[in-house]
């Protein structure tokens, strides 16, 4: 006998995306965001129908359970990283660039409140982010990202609104202090390109032009590729280290790409994506270079079922 169709179903389901962003930007792993989302829905599945249809909103229901699934797992996180080989930095996205729709009651937060979803996606958006506490960064991404009441929130991390208040205001401090001045995407492309242009023309000045005298570079290694164990201080030191990893991998073919919303650079050998270089440029300057190496956080960029889960990220969505 065919089972009845279940017309909740398509509703239940269309808050996949919405769920993976959230995940994404709570855990700064496209990974561990399937993950959860894929616990999420087997705890939804797992209730018998009675206990589902008492369910009033289910997309609440489930943005609550996703939320606090993400919660632990970033409070053990933290553990993990200790043991993680090198520096730990988020798993880069491919583009295009993602976007998602804000919650229909969303005008009525307050404007300086709000960080926009391509800001919340961006390289430098995510390191900052893991500086974070588990419960600021959760009740920060609820609340100014993704336009949750403080009582929403505080019902999901399990405090009072007037500590969510003060744990989203701490998240927004850090955030700004490590803003940097704005530069038009344009101008970024440009200088990304410069960038990319003089490395391969091994012309220093041209590279120590480009960096701020105080940039930094981080690897990502992950134990499983080579790369600078330690971040780079300093202009000068990062082009020594440009010059010779430029002799190591003079075989690699260096594209100019979108890296999570930003301009960025992707490095292959034969057709292989080994390398995603993401940038924060600060004016007329590279301020920090993130390049992530280890493969098992560049399976979306070279297997095309991880692009198709990373494309669920670029789907307008509006909100439950």
């Amino acid at each position: 006998m065919t089972e009845a169709y279940d017309p909740s179903l398509n509703a239940i389901m269309s808050e996949r995306r919405r769920l993976i962003n959230l995940a994404y930007r709570l855990l700064g792993s496209l990974a561990e965001a399937e993950d959860v989302v894929q616990e999420t829905y087997t705890r939804w599945y797992a209730m018998s129908p009675p206990q589902r249809e008492a369910i009033d909103s289910p997309g609440a229901w489930l943005t609550t359970v996703a939320s606090r699934i993400c919660l632990t797992l970033l409070t053990s996180a933290r553990a993990r990283r200790e043991t993680y080989v090198g520096e730990w930095i988020p798993e880069p996205l491919p583009e295009p660039t993602e976007w998602i729709g804000e919650r229909p009651d969303s005008t009525t937060a307050d404007p300086a409140d709000r960080v926009t979803l391509d800001e919340s996606i961006n390289m430098a958006f995510l390191v900052v982010l893991e500086s974070m506490t588990p419960a600021e960064r959760v009740a920060f991404i609820l609340h100014d990202v993704f336009r949750y009441s403080f009582a929403e929130v505080a019902e999901i991390v399990g405090r009072t609104p007037a500590a969510c208040r003060q744990l989203a205001s701490s998240g927004r401090r850090r955030i700004r202090e490590a803003q940097a001045p704005a530069t038009s995407a344009a101008r970024q492309a440009e200088i990304v390109r410069g960038f990319k242009l003089a490395w391969e023309a091994k012309d220093i000045d041209a590279l120590i032009g480009l960096l701020a005298p105080d940039a930094t570079t981080t690897g990502d290694g992950g134990g499983r590729a080579p790369t600078v164990a330690h971040p780079i201080a300093g202009a000068e030191r990062i082009v020594r280290s440009l010059v010779l990893l430029g002799h190591r991998f003079h075989d690699l073919t260096v594209l100019e790409r979108t890296v999570n919303g930003r301009p960025g650079l992707i490095a292959q050998r034969d057709g292989v994506t080994v390398s995603v270089v993401a940038f924060e440029i600060a004016g007329d300057r590279i301020r920090h270079i993130w390049a992530i190496r280890n493969p098992d956080k560049l399976q979306p960029w070279n297997q095309n079922s991880d692009q198709k889960s990373a494309s669920k990220l670029t789907e307008p969505v509006t909100p439950t």
